[in-house]
Order: C-alpha cells, then sequence, then structure tokens
C-alpha cells in the first residue's frame, strides 16, 4: 500500500460523510451515491478486526461501504476484496459500454472569460484518452527507489564510441534487458488477471512496451522476445521502433500484445512520477532525469549518479512487498551488471 496508509487510525465515523469511501471505488461513475449497501447505521462502528481493517486501508476501501458475511455481520477480508471485485467490474462494465469514455460533466462556456479555439482531438490522443480512462478502474500502487547507474553510464559511453550509429546503447535499451532478466525472477510482473474466470494469466514469452514521444502523442511500439536478445541487438530494435514511430509507420500490430512497458522520461526532465499501467498489463516502469547525489560509502560521501525509478503496480495481482523487492532487483541489477548477467 501507499506509505502511512497501513498505520493510519481507523476514520470517525462522523466524518466520513453519507457516500463515504474514495470516488474511485465506492462511487458509480456519474452518480453521487454508494455502490453497494452499506453495513453502517448511525455511529455504529463496522464489525471488522483489525487486520482487516488495515487490508481495507491498503486497498483504498471504506470498510463501512463493505457488507460482512460473517456472524452478525462481520466483515472478513475476503469480504473487503470481494468488495473490490465487484465494484471494478462495475465500473469496468460502464467504462466498456460507453466505449472507454467517462461520464463528462457540462462545461462552462469559457468564450465568457476570454477567446478560445477549439481543435479535435487527434486519433492518437482519442485512443490514449480512451485507454487511461479504462486503465483508471485498476487500483495501482506507485513504489519508488534509486539506481546508481555510475558505473554503467561510464561503461555505455565506452561502447558508444565504437558503436555503429544505429546500434548506440541507450539506458532504456539496457533497461530492457534488465527487467527481461527481472520479469523471468518475478513471474507475476508477466502476467495478466482473467476477473471472468478468476485466474492469473502467466506469460512465457517476455515482450517489453516502450513509450515512445512523438509529434501525433504518445506511441508503445513492442519489442518482441527481450529475453532472448542481447543488449546490441535490443539497442537496434529500439531504435528502429522509434523511427518508426516518429515516421508514423509502426503498425497496430506492432504495438500489440506488450506484457510490461518502460516509460523513460530522463531525457526531459523530472524528478519522479507515476506512470499508469496499460491494462490487461499488471505493471509499467518509470524512469527519470539521473543526478550525481552525495551516497555513504562506508568510511565517507563520495558522488553517485542516482537515477529515479517509479514501478506502477495492479494491487489486485502484485502485493506491495514484492512490488518492492521487483524493484530493488533491477536497481541491483543495474549497479552490478556482472551480477546480473550471471543471473540471466
Amino acid at each position: 500500500g501507499r506509505p502511512g496508509l497501513a498505520t493510519a487510525p481507523d476514520p470517525d465515523p462522523k466524518a466520513v460523510g453519507a457516500a463515504g469511501g474514495r470516488p474511485g471505488l465506492a462511487m458509480s461513475p456519474g452518480t453521487d451515491k454508494v455502490d453497494l449497501e452499506t453495513v453502517r447505521t448511525g455511529d455504529e462502528v463496522a464489525p471488522a478486526a483489525p487486520s482487516v481493517r488495515r487490508a481495507a486501508r491498503e486497498l483504498g476501501v471504506d470498510i463501512y461501504q463493505v457488507k460482512g458475511s460473517g456472524p452478525a455481520g462481520r466483515i472478513s477480508e475476503e469480504d473487503v476484496k470481494a468488495y473490490v471485485r465487484e465494484t471494478l467490474q462495475r465500473l469496468s462494465s460502464d467504462v466498456a459500454l460507453r466505449g472507454g469514455q467517462a461520464p463528462s460533466r457540462p462545461l462552462p462556456d469559457f468564450a465568457q472569460w476570454g477567446p478560445i479555439r477549439r481543435e479535435p482531438l487527434s486519433r492518437v490522443r482519442e485512443v490514449t484518452a480512451e485507454s487511461m480512462t479504462y486503465a483508471w478502474a485498476t487500483p495501482m500502487v506507485t513504489q519508488f527507489d534509486k539506481a546508481d547507474i555510475t558505473d554503467l553510464e561510464e561503461f555505455r559511453k565506452r561502447a558508444n564510441a565504437k558503436a555503429k550509429p544505429e546500434a548506440k546503447l541507450t539506458m532504456t535499451a539496457i533497461l530492457l534487458k534488465v527487467c527481461a532478466v527481472a520479469l523471468r525472477a518475478f513471474p507475476q510482473f508477466n502476467s495478466s488477471l482473467d476477473l471472468g474466470r478468476s485466474e492469473l494469466i502467466y506469460k512465457d514469452t517476455i515482450h517489453i512496451g516502450v513509450a515512445a514521444d512523438t509529434p501525433r502523442g504518445l506511441l508503445v511500439p513492442v519489442i518482441r522476445d527481450v529475453d532472448q536478445k542481447g543488449i546490441e541487438r535490443l539497442a537496434v530494435e529500439l531504435n528502429e521502433a522509434a523511427a518508426k514511430a516518429r515516421d508514423r509507420k509502426l503498425t497496430p500490430d506492432e504495438m500489440a500484445g506488450g506484457s510490461f512497458t518502460i516509460s523513460n522520461l530522463g531525457g526531459i526532465g523530472g524528478t519522479n512520477f507515476t506512470p499508469i499501467v496499460y491494462s490487461p498489463q499488471v505493471a509499467i516502469l518509470g524512469v527519470s532525469r539521473a543526478e550525481q547525489t552525495p551516497v555513504w560509502n562506508g568510511s565517507g560521501f563520495g558522488p553517485r549518479l542516482m537515477m529515479p525509478l517509479s514501478l506502477t503496480y495492479d494491487h489486485r495481482v502484485i502485493d506491495g512487498a514484492d512490488a518492492a523487492r521487483f524493484l530493488r532487483w533491477i536497481c541491483e541489477g543495474i549497479a552490478q551488471p556482472i551480477q546480473l548477467l550471471m543471473k540471466g
């Protein structure tokens, strides 16, 4: 869960309003009413153990909105999870019925405050909006960490001094290989959730999407079988995919079938961000700009080039502890590439 949520005190029943909960979970799209029957009557305390309350907080659920199945309406952890499943299924169905469109509110007449102009959305922007709206129904959490890329960056510069232009290594190409090895070690991050059949689908192939910023908007070409290719080959394919994205030559097939995504904004700037998971994937790695940072080495502080990483994941599939281990594994793999090669 998010830091602080797991230890936060239970809310004062008087302070939780009639609607209760978080709009993303407890509210139906476009309405002001709670989805499910509340167990709350007056100022009574919802009957649930502390561990169940903690689980509800980590999932962003108002415990007063969950109907208990136990004796005297006692709420179990399974009741909380069932509430989340039912609400998310309802939200997803509502979005799907609208063709991915979120319920809209009437807009004010902006012209009353000054001149305006209207432009139709590009098809890429329209598809992105629909995809992000649908994805927002997923309960997502973001884990942050930093990777020491000092040695790796020196290696990359030396390698690029001898490499052909089309095979020059970028940090994204290196991350493709690191993430491929990590996905083999943590297969739940290379899966998809089938709620209709209550199953988790594990994928034997590792196809990783790479978000590309283009004049048309965000495009995500997919690099296939990343685990079976060397870094130089990945660099070539990544450069080819980026060129196709810029030249509007990517086909739908070249943007389909990804099981994990990398979004690298380090070339632009920023210290951290929270990328949104591309459904039906369950995780995405965000990369921000590296900067020199004083790091304690056991006897003193020394300058190290540290790269911020942001891992957003589907909390229905992945627990916070596993996400922290996965991201730390990636950070250590980047900092110690020889050990990574031995693991791979």
